[in-house]
């Protein structure tokens, strides 16, 4: 019985004794917990990332899969921030087109009389390189040469042959022509045409282009080699006419189409003149007069310009498109039997 004591003060100092470890457990439970919340909020920041990574790789794929193979020149300006550069070449070739209209024309100094006074007239009379017996009887008959050409030329006018360069550039035909042009003086060479009979309609291009670059005159005038002039006749028509922009004078003419290839006349592109196949209103090639400011505007164009089978007809074709004064003088119809004609068949 008196073991009973011992026995309840022990269990009580036994329970005291368990229950410390209850009581020092708690921040271990906290420290738990912690942990738990940092683990679920990394792995959730994890999570994230990958998913933010899956959707950045979906996008680059797709903008990849839409972008162009090959680089346009848009693409490639707009890459190298050159767009502002590009306004500014649009604006600079503006510019050198309306200078060119104006007379600043690239590389050449226009040349008038020698009192400084424009000049009335530049003719350039179309030749070939198996026509020196035909150069020779001009020279002789209408056409001055020697002092009598430097004195006409004091009084506005130019006389000029015209040819091109052979297609074998600098052989005997060249030769022949700049031997000729040291003595004679009268040639105005197309170094840029090929001198051929399929070529004419561009040796119409060349020739205004390359004339209203060299001289400044009131007129430029076409002449085939297959007429003979009256240049009294000729200068007293065109002096009386000056100031009129916009003049394209000459025997005018239109006709019917050659359709049928190796007939005289034939045009390959007939199809082009409509249903009825006749050609426009045009002046007759072997005498074509322009004012300055339509042999400017064949020379600002020339490139675009286009030519059919025959001069005549392609110079038409040029003037039909802009504001052309038409002047139809029979004195130009070089068959004919008027009185006072500039021309006759040689």
């Amino acid at each position: 019985m008196e073991s009973l004591p011992t026995t309840t003060t022990t269990t009580k100092s036994e329970r005291r004794g368990r229950s410390k470890p209850l009581q020092t457990s708690k921040p271990s439970i906290l420290m738990a917990f912690f942990s738990c919340l940092a683990w679920l909020y990394v792995a959730g920041r994890l999570w994230q990332d990958a998913e933010n990574r899956m959707l950045l790789t979906s996008l680059l794929k797709k903008n990849s899969d839409q972008r162009p193979k090959v680089l346009t020149v848009e693409d490639k300006l707009m890459v190298l921030g050159c767009k502002d550069l590009e306004r500014r070449i649009v604006e600079a070739e503006m510019d050198l087109t309306l200078a060119k209209s104006q007379g600043y024309l690239k590389n050449r100094v226009q040349k008038s009389g020698s009192s400084g006074k424009k000049l009335l007239a530049v003719i350039g009379v179309y030749t070939g390189f198996g026509s020196r017996l035909k150069r020779n009887v001009f020279r002789g008959t209408w056409m001055p040469k020697g002092d009598a050409l430097l004195k006409l030329e004091e009084r506005g006018v130019i006389i000029r042959f015209v040819i091109g360069r052979s297609a074998n550039r600098g052989d005997s035909l060249d030769r022949n022509i700049d031997e000729e042009n040291r003595t004679t003086k009268d040639f105005l060479i197309l170094e840029g045409h090929e001198e051929a009979q399929e070529e004419l309609p561009k040796k119409a291009k060349f020739f205004f282009s390359t004339v209203v670059q060299i001289w400044d005159a009131e007129f430029y005038v076409k002449v085939d080699d297959n007429i003979d002039l009256d240049l009294e006749v000729l200068i007293g028509l065109l002096d009386r006419s000056r100031g009129q922009d916009g003049a394209y004078i000459g025997c005018m003419k239109s006709g019917d189409v050659v359709v049928e290839e190796g007939k005289p006349w034939y045009e390959p592109e007939w199809w082009k003149f409509g249903d009825g196949k006749s050609y426009f209103r045009h002046a007759a090639g072997s005498a074509i007069v322009l004012s300055k400011n339509l042999a400017q505007y064949i020379n600002i164009n020339s490139a675009s310009l286009k030519t059919y089978a025959h001069d005549d007809i392609s110079v038409g074709s040029w003037m039909m498109g802009i504001q052309a004064t038409y002047k139809d003088d029979n004195r130009f119809c070089c068959s004919g039997i008027n009185q006072d004609k500039v021309c006759s068949p040689a």
